[in-house]
């Protein structure tokens, strides 16, 4: 008898294991509707399993279904209190919620937002996205409601003690958002310089973007191109150019070698190539060259609105 209840339990717990690795892996094939309905399952024969709630959850956040995922989540913190983790992702649902609602209605969520990443923080100091959660936090309310430049200057400051690319990184986003330009370019400088990541590369474009310094965005991806070898650079340096009507030659030649070389793990559709080209072409006088490029972003991607309205100004001139 006790070696059938041994051999019993032993395959209950395969049996669990087995239906959560299932919806790890649906999970991470992005079958997210097949991940519930396994894990759903489960949690009514296994109602405790911590596990189990954490990536229904999970698969509810994927989906933006963020009040069965602020169910799960908060049963977990309700059982586990002091678990960090449990209180960042409570307070992460609850934050998503709040965007997806009326200003008034969001309101009335901040506060509790704001206390589950606060727990988060006080439970593990060495939390490195709950820090990250408080700094946009601070950054995206109003002041009348919390927000607050110091306090996401005092958590950048613990990202920095923890990894210094977070730190130089998260201030950089302060400053920018705080109107003071110079310091955001310094921080974002210092986070290439330490860490390089693509990434990195990004937030400075991205900044230098929307201080409109388009020379200088350029040569950024100019730099993260030599430095990583990505073909989805190519695509960024011809957009600049398309849109700021600058360096044709060089967004030409860019857009050319990304159609050359494109894979689906690039990202950006060729369509959109095509749409640059169109542009470029467009900048350039050549109506001829532009027509064809955008009746190919077209023929590709009938259903995008920017292509026609394009096509309407290339054909004015």
């Amino acid at each position: 008898m006790r070696n059938l209840l041994w051999i019993l339990m032993l395959s209950f717990s395969s049996y669990s294991q087995d239906a959560k690795e299932k919806a790890k892996t649906l999970i991470d094939s992005k079958q997210f509707q097949s991940a519930q309905n396994e894990l759903t399952e489960f949690l009514e024969q296994n109602t405790e399993d911590e596990q189990a709630m954490e990536l229904l959850g999970n698969a509810y956040g994927h989906e933006k279904k963020w009040d069965e995922a602020i169910e799960q989540y908060k049963t977990l913190t309700e059982r586990e209190p002091n678990n960090a983790n449990y209180q960042y992702k409570y307070g992460g649902a609850l934050g998503m919620k709040a965007l997806s609602v009326s200003k008034l209605r969001a309101l009335g969520i901040i506060g509790d937002v704001k206390s589950a990443f606060l727990k988060a923080a006080e439970l593990d100091p060495k939390h490195i996205d709950t820090r990250w959660a408080l700094v946009e936090l601070y950054i995206s309310l109003p002041g009348i409601v919390g927000g607050s430049i110091s306090k996401a200057l005092k958590y950048a400051n613990e990202l920095e003690k923890l990894s210094k690319v977070d730190g130089y990184l998260a201030k950089g986003y302060v400053y920018k958002y705080d109107d003071q330009p110079e310091l955001a370019e310094k921080y974002y400088k210092l986070a290439i310089k330490v860490g390089g990541s693509v990434t990195c590369y990004e937030k400075l474009t991205n900044f230098y973007e929307d201080q409109k310094q388009p020379e200088k965005a350029i040569d950024n991806l100019e730099s993260a191109q030599k430095k990583h070898q990505r073909n989805a650079m190519h695509y960024q340096i011809g957009k600049v150019c398309a849109d700021y009507n600058i360096q044709l030659d060089k967004g030409e030649k860019c857009l050319k070698a990304y159609l050359s070389n494109h894979s689906a793990k690039d990202g950006v559709p060729k369509a959109w190539a095509y749409y640059r080209l169109a542009q470029i072409y467009k900048h350039k006088n050549n109506k001829t060259a532009a027509l064809k490029w955008i009746d190919k972003a077209i023929t590709t991607l009938p259903e995008i609105d920017v292509f026609k309205e394009e096509k309407s100004l290339i054909s004015e001139l």
